[in-house]
């Protein structure tokens, strides 16, 4: 293995918010999902499911769920004396959280409930955690998939940019609209296409910032 070319496409991803519209190939699509399934995840569950859609109209729509979402919000911030930091909501943040309105393909990245025998057997019968502690387990896995989603894109020469904006803002709607199972929770969406720019480098915390040694 390279490991400098592996920490080249680690260092070289960026969050691309402008696409060209040159279509993404299914045969692309399933590349990248195939390294996705390769994640790890707590006891082998797999607590991933993706919808990938590359209808224009079905995209549109989720954006205007989102745009819904923050101008009620903005609305009712406005009503409580809040007016300016409302407007913000729609005039800064809007713009990120409805990013992949443009681009080729979204991916909802679904988290599935955790299920394994060690649940079944031990971890349900002696009450290991809350129930609802559950759900959490199937995101955190499901995060981990979504990341090799990145990079193999990356590799590929595709940008990808995933938010969680839409997900805060209109999560009920878009589950209803795209008929998730209620025992699923969407965890993110993922932009996907051929970037238009490369996005530059943002400063990163340097490893003594966030690493303690314990010796």
């Amino acid at each position: 293995m390279d490991y400098t070319a592996f920490k080249d496409i680690i260092h070289g991803r960026r969050s691309v918010r402008k696409f060209t519209e040159q279509e993404v190939p299914i045969a692309e699509i399933e590349e990248i999902m195939d390294c996705a399934r390769y994640a790890p995840s707590d006891t082998n569950s797999q607590t991933w499911e993706f919808i990938v859609i590359k209808n224009k109209e079905t995209i549109k729509a989720i954006e205007q769920m989102t745009w819904d979402a923050l101008y009620k919000k903005s609305e009712e911030a406005a009503q409580r004396g809040f007016e300016k930091e409302g407007k913000l909501l729609t005039r800064s943040f809007g713009p990120y959280a409805t990013a992949f309105g443009d681009a080729p393909v979204l991916i909802v990245c679904l988290a599935t409930p955790y299920t394994s025998k060690f649940r079944e057997k031990i971890f349900d019968p002696v009450q290991f955690v809350p129930p609802a502690i559950w759900d959490e387990e199937g995101i955190k896995s499901s995060c981990l998939a979504i990341q090799n989603l990145m990079l193999a894109a990356h590799a590929r020469g595709l940008g990808t940019c995933a938010m969680t904006g839409p997900i805060l803002l209109a999560q009920d709607k878009m589950a209803e609209y795209l008929q998730v199972e209620p025992e699923k929770q969407i965890n993110m969406v993922v932009a996907l296409g051929y970037p238009k720019d490369q996005p530059k480098k943002l400063p990163r915390k340097e490893v003594s910032e966030i690493v303690k040694y314990i010796l």
